[in-house]
């Protein structure tokens, strides 16, 4: 470890507000999925953020007491947690870290996804079919339009008791629509489907978002101190105006309470009408519980950089905790004022459910004009800009420490002159890639999202579990701060809880397999970090292993805890099947 560039380490340039700042792209994190939330559990969308926050705030302090423990390491809490499965078994240590990588990696894909939707919302605009051009373009093509077109017939036999003028009118309108559209809005170049998994598409927003990953990549290679500077600039430019987005609706009174009382979960997701608490109202506010955690528990990346802090010691729980407070904030607010403000229907307009239009709801929100409008669509492509470096910071630095203790492959253990791990970023870049394309349309975007959830989940359960498995087996490691203990035994009741989001909740996203796709994605480490561990290392760990944990090199250390580690295990698995059993969509 160092404190100087250019030694082929990383390099401890940060204090604790650096990494704030580096984590300060969760908070735009709630516009993801704000209008999928939404769709999913009505007018409980606001008290699913709330109670998922709440949910990520407290076990935040188990990933601080346990960050502290492990001043050398990078990767952030999976890491730190994965060493307590290290003695009970070499399989669950890897797929702890590889759940936590490929849930948080896909952020740089969704991101970019959405990034070049408003892109070419901006540069290439599909015109309105009441907008002055288009009317031109209908009044000097009417006339080629008859009753016998075979487009007029089919509108006649798809919408009963239409007449022939009006069919003539929606026909050559739709045309003038799409002979308007420019060109590459439209443009794909090819497309592939891949069964169980889904299509995908080499389009306009693909080739957008790889520019837009390419961008990023480029800032972060220079190291974590400019890609901290540059991040605290983007927060303070993105989070201000975001907040009075949250503030100016209470505020000025344009709250309407009827969208915020009388919470049931809708009779089926994205139906917009209240239903009731049955078993298929309990499955979408599970839904909304496990999609939302993907977002509120995402500060625990503020712990990534442990090895880069100046004072791991201090400086680990202050970031954390103080990431934890400012996304407190913004996921109590943003969810509240957005849906006191557009209701049920508002939320479910296409533009917010896909992410493309929420900036200009951000801005009428506000009462702004069209240039207040446009400055938040601006403002909305910085968002996610902040949101996709903090994701690629983070979840690059697990691959690294994946590979530093011997999990993943050799080559992501190294970094560049300025301590970057370059090879790690641009694996992520590669892999993500492959997601963007699947993700270039609305159902691949949450398909994603919901199996990058299943190890998201698989990772916190795995996490909060350790907490309590350190504390037995780890009682000789220096912890700079200490949860108390009735906190890490409510933790380990919550980590049972988010297993039951994981069988009731991954179905709700318009995948059954969501759950199964997610596990086998989860497997795929098995392979991996068999040919790392027995093949590369002959059957051995790093040295740097052993020693983070104060133990002898090759010597794992007693298993303290005797079979508990595998009893909670079982009991994890038999929640998730039970809970995917027992609860169903509404019919």
């Amino acid at each position: 470890m160092t404190n100087k560039s250019g030694s082929g380490e990383m390099v401890r340039a940060l204090d604790w507000r650096g990494a704030f700042w580096v984590a300060a792209g969760v908070p735009p994190l709630v516009l993801f999925s704000i209008g999928g939330i939404a769709g999913t559990t009505g007018k409980l969308a606001f008290l699913v953020w709330i109670l998922s926050m709440i949910m990520g705030f407290l076990q935040s302090f188990t990933y601080a007491e346990m960050a502290g423990m492990f001043g050398n390491k990078s990767g952030g809490t999976s890491v730190y947690g994965a060493t307590a499965w290290l003695r009970y078994s070499k399989l669950i240590a890897p797929l702890s870290v590889w759940c936590n990588w490929f849930a948080w990696s896909p952020v740089l894909s969704l991101g970019c996804a959405i990034a070049a939707g408003y892109i070419l919302n901006a540069l290439f605009p599909i015109p309105l079919a009441e907008s002055q051009q288009v009317v031109d373009w209908v009044a000097a093509n009417l006339a080629s339009y008859t009753a016998e077109t075979p487009a007029v017939v089919e509108y006649l036999a798809a919408n009963a008791g239409s007449t022939a003028a009006d069919a003539i009118t929606a026909v050559a309108t739709a045309d003038g629509v799409n002979a308007l559209t420019p060109w590459f809005r439209g443009y794909e170049a090819f497309n592939i489907a891949i069964p169980g998994l889904g299509t995908l598409h080499f389009n306009s927003t693909f080739i957008i978002g790889v520019a837009l990953m390419l961008i990023i990549l480029a800032i972060q290679h220079r190291g974590v101190a400019q890609t901290a500077s540059a991040q605290k600039w983007l927060a303070i430019i993105v989070l201000v105006p975001l907040l009075l987005v949250g503030l100016v609706p209470i505020l000025t009174g344009a709250i309407n309470t009827m969208n915020v009382t009388n919470l049931l979960p809708p009779t089926a997701a994205y139906s917009g009408v209240d239903g009731e608490w049955n078993i298929g109202g309990w499955t979408l506010f599970l839904g909304g519980m496990y999609i939302a955690a993907w977002s509120t528990y995402g500060f625990e990346t503020a712990v990534c950089y442990t090895r880069e802090l100046k004072d791991p010691k201090t400086d680990t729980f202050r970031a954390i905790f103080y990431s934890g407070l400012l996304c407190a904030v913004f996921f109590f607010l943003i969810p509240f004022a957005f849906q006191g403000v557009l209701g049920q229907e508002g939320m479910l307009a296409a533009g917010i459910v896909d992410g493309t239009g929420v900036g200009e709801a951000l801005g009428n929100m506000i009462g702004g004009g069209p240039v207040i409008t446009q400055i938040f669509v601006i403002l909305m492509i910085m968002a996610l800009f902040l949101a996709i470096m903090t994701a690629m910071a983070g979840s690059s630095r697990t691959l690294y420490q994946g590979s530093r203790d011997g999990w993943l492959p050799k080559y992501l253990g190294e970094v560049n002159s300025h301590g970057a791990p370059h090879k790690a970023m641009w694996t992520d870049v590669a892999f993500n890639v492959i997601l963007l394309a699947l993700a270039s349309d609305v159902a691949g975007y949450f398909y994603v999202l919901a199996i990058s959830n299943v190890g998201y989940i698989m990772f916190n359960f795995l996490n909060l579990n350790a907490g309590w498995i350190h504390r037995i087996d780890s009682a000789h490691m220096e912890r700079p701060w200490k949860a108390p203990t009735w906190l890490i035994g409510i933790n380990t009741v919550l980590a049972f809880v988010n297993a039951l989001f994981l069988g009731a909740g991954a179905k709700v996203w318009g995948y059954e397999n969501a759950l199964w796709s997610g596990l086998v994605f989860a497997a795929f480490i098995f392979p991996v970090f068999w040919y790392r561990h027995y093949i590369v290392d002959g059957g051995k760990f790093p040295k740097e292993a052993y020693d983070d944990l104060g133990l002898k090199e090759g010597d794992l250390g007693e298993r303290k805890a005797g079979m508990l580690p595998y009893l909670a295990l079982v009991a994890g698995a038999a929640v998730v099947l039970w809970a995917n059993w027992f609860f169903v969509l509404p019919a």
